[in-house]
């Protein structure tokens, strides 16, 4: 039926019926006016209330403008209200109205038509079924797609009801002022200050197997479910009926509450469905979880007799199947109509402690299984886990593993069904076949890659997601170091690096690279923009090259050198905690390393030896939020030993599997850039000298403690179970 015109529409039809003077000066009403007054009480009807034409004014006595008085009355035994007057167009501006409206139906229509919706004739202000020009009818290419245009050419909708497509959209013409999608549709043509809340006050059919011609399954219907493994009895038990309708029997899957039918689901032998209009959304077989502890719910009405077949009765069938994909958000209780049977149904289902979701394997079956577990509260919530039927395939849904497995298999999947996932709630068990292959030492990367100095292998490893923070005084060959780590495990593993370094120009870095790279000099030759880099465009740019070129390490070289827009509100070491932050899920969410290179703050009374990690500049959580901090340090002291020696100095490893505190020397040429593990002869003098400036150093602190009036204490710093003093 075409939706019920609006009282405002009615009485305009009646003012400017009123106008027409030629009819009023006969002494008859105009053929507008009558029908108005034929339909007026039909809607008032419909709408819970009741309205009388009071007076029109005859042809030769309209004012200027034309008035319809009437009063509206909220009950038979009410007292008249106030009358209420409503302003009509007249003749000529009616006109334009309907001229503007057939330009916009026609706007609306090659709109749809551009959108590949093309049905075989055009229906205004009614519900039409048409093919989706999106998925075809699926395999049974049914009209999925229903279509919607107001009859003033206001706007257009049109929605799939098919599960695996669900196809939507909303279209308006050009100069029609933009509302939101879900405040349009019939319910605008409806006058919102009579029509009383729909959903508030909605009643519902009531309805019987009498009323709906329902009657036993014939035999040819029996065997069609003694082919999907369903017997007899069951079928008796949950009351699965039949009802011929346009030459075609369907089966009839009845829904009861307390026994009574509150809605009835058909369904042809091809998979067509149908459902009866206007009854209450309610699981099917919802008498049968009446006070249940354990529920479950699965997605069609034969999965839930298959469940019935193994021993399951405590099952329940969502009436609407699955969605196509996940909603962004969960609406209010009052709009959630996909979803309504969940709320009607709510007393039932409280009562549970565990609710097992059997939905399909397929993605709208997981997609369900998700809207459900927001919905009833993931904590409560149980999934299966569906077997295979044969080598390839994997049973789809409960019925599948039914007929193809048995009602044995059909219970151990029911048997084992496992929590559902919260998001940062695990299981030790989640993880065995991972803790078994650490043990083994074939996770790949994760114990570590090698460093290409044997001197580094036992104090250093690179692992992926890790983060590690470089230090060192300026000029002590930090960045060069790096490079040349980044040179030998390119080496050895191929990984790519990408490179964020902000004191070196392009050409300039890529000959430090090539030399490393080639081990020869080369002669002849990294934000390139003027404005310094910021952490955010960092990360940016590094996840593209991560998901383009596979990028395996990150540097970002050095911290002082990006654009710190600090809030005036947080303090330092509240900003590099955040930064820190940032980049370390970075790092494990794209499974990167990630090299940090930071400067000491100016060392005061420096004696020549390596800074500590806490001399950084701007917070200590450089050292305590990394998961490995190092040292480069070079002698600057000719008398002190050799000028190419550089030590580095392991000061943290969180991970004590994959290296731990210490010290390595290295050799640096300074012709082609190389470091080389340093000989036995070189480490004995480099760490000689080194033991004798620290010697010196704590003879110095022991007189200043001697001359104190307190205990001095030597700064420590416990880092995974090792003291180490910096």
């Amino acid at each position: 039926m075409p939706p019920r015109p609006s009282l405002h529409s009615l009485l305009l039809m009646a003012a400017s019926a009123s106008s027409s003077s030629s009819a009023a000066a006969a002494g008859g009403d105009s053929g507008l006016l009558l029908a108005a007054r034929r339909r007026l009480p039909a809607a008032a009807a419909a709408g819970g209330h009741r309205i009388r034409l009071l007076h029109s004014f005859p042809g030769d006595r309209v004012p200027r403008r034309a008035e319809v008085a009437c009063c509206v009355r909220s009950a038979p035994d009410a007292r008249l209200a106030g009358p209420v007057t409503v302003r009509s167009r007249n003749v000529h501006s009616a006109n334009n109205y309907e001229a503007a409206s057939e330009g916009r139906l026609g706007q609306l229509v090659q709109m749809l038509k551009n959108e590949g919706i093309n049905p075989k004739q055009w229906k205004l202000g009614n519900f039409q079924r048409t093919m989706c020009p999106k998925c075809n009818g699926g395999s049974t290419e049914e009209l999925s797609l229903s279509v919607y245009i107001r009859m003033d050419g206001m706007n257009a909708s049109w929605n799939c009801f098919r599960s695996k497509c669900g196809w939507r959209g909303f279209i308006q013409p050009d100069g029609v002022p933009k509302v939101p999608q879900a405040k349009t549709g019939i319910e605008s043509e409806t006058d919102q200050e009579v029509e009383p809340n729909k959903a508030a006050n909605k009643v519902y059919r009531k309805i019987s197997e009498v009323d709906l011609n329902l009657e036993p399954l014939c035999d040819e219907l029996v065997t069609y479910f003694s082919e999907r493994r369903i017997s007899a009895e069951t079928l008796r038990r949950n009351k699965v009926m039949q009802r011929q309708w346009k030459n075609k029997i369907s089966i009839a899957f009845t829904y009861r509450r307390d026994g009574v039918v509150v809605g009835c689901k058909y369904r042809e032998v091809d998979k067509k469905f149908s459902q009866e209009a206007n009854t209450e959304k309610i699981f099917y077989g919802l008498d049968d979880i009446k006070r249940a502890q354990d529920i479950i719910i699965v997605e069609g009405e034969i999965d839930k007799l298959s469940m019935d077949e193994a021993g399951y009765r405590n099952c329940v069938s969502v009436p609407d199947g699955a969605p196509p994909k996940v909603s962004i958000k969960i609406p209010d209780r009052d709009q959630d109509k996909k979803y309504q049977y969940l709320w009607n149904c709510k007393d039932y289902l409280d009562s549970a402690s565990r609710i097992i979701l059997a939905t399909d394997a397929d993605p709208p079956g997981q997609a369900l299984a998700e809207e459900l577990a927001r919905r009833l509260g993931k904590e409560r919530c149980w999934r299966v886990k569906w077997p295979k039927k044969n080598e390839t395939d994997t049973c789809k849904d409960a019925n599948e593993v039914l007929m193809f497995l048995g009602p044995q298999a059909l219970r151990k999947v029911i048997e084992d069904a496992e929590l559902y996932p919260i998001r940062g709630l695990f299981a030790f068990k989640d993880f065995f076949a991972e803790i078994d292959n650490y043990y083994l030492g074939i996770s790949g990367d994760e114990l570590g890659i090698r460093t290409g100095w044997k001197s580094m292998d036992d104090l250093y490893k690179v692992v992926p997601g890790e983060l590690t923070i470089v230090t060192g005084v300026p000029n002590s060959g930090k960045s060069e170091w790096i490079d040349a780590l980044l040179c030998n495990i390119n080496k050895e593993c191929g990984w790519k690096f990408v490179l964020c370094s902000m004191e070196n120009k392009v050409r300039e870095h890529a000959r430090k690279l090539l030399e490393k790279r080639i081990k020869k000099p080369f002669f002849d030759a990294r934000c390139e923009d003027d404005s310094l880099p910021s952490i955010n465009w960092v990360l940016d740019l590094a996840k593209a090259a991560v998901l383009r070129h596979g990028v395996r390490g990150l540097v970002i070289d050095p911290y002082n050198e990006l654009d710190h827009q600090r809030p005036s509100n947080q303090t330092e070491t509240e900003y590099v905690s955040q930064i820190l932050t940032k980049i370390k899920r970075f790092a494990q969410h794209h499974s990167c390393h990630v090299w940090f290179v930071a400067h000491p703050r100016q060392l005061h009374n420096w004696n020549g030896g390596p800074p500590n990690m806490y001399d950084i500049s701007g917070s200590a959580h450089f050292i305590n939020k990394c998961d490995n901090g190092i040292v480069i340090h070079r002698n600057r002291d000719k008398n002190a030993g050799p000028l190419d020696v550089v030590q580095v100095c392991v000061r943290k490893v969180r991970n004590k599997v994959i290296g731990q505190i210490g010290d390595a020397f290295l050799t640096y040429d300074r012709v082609t850039g190389e470091f080389k593990d340093a000989g036995k002869a070189t480490i004995a003098a480099a760490t000689a000298v080194q033991k004798q400036k620290n010697s010196y150093v704590k003879s110095m602190k022991d007189n200043v403690a001697n001359e104190m009036p307190f205990p001095h204490v030597e700064t420590a710093d416990s880092v995974d179970g090792q003291d180490c003093l910096f």
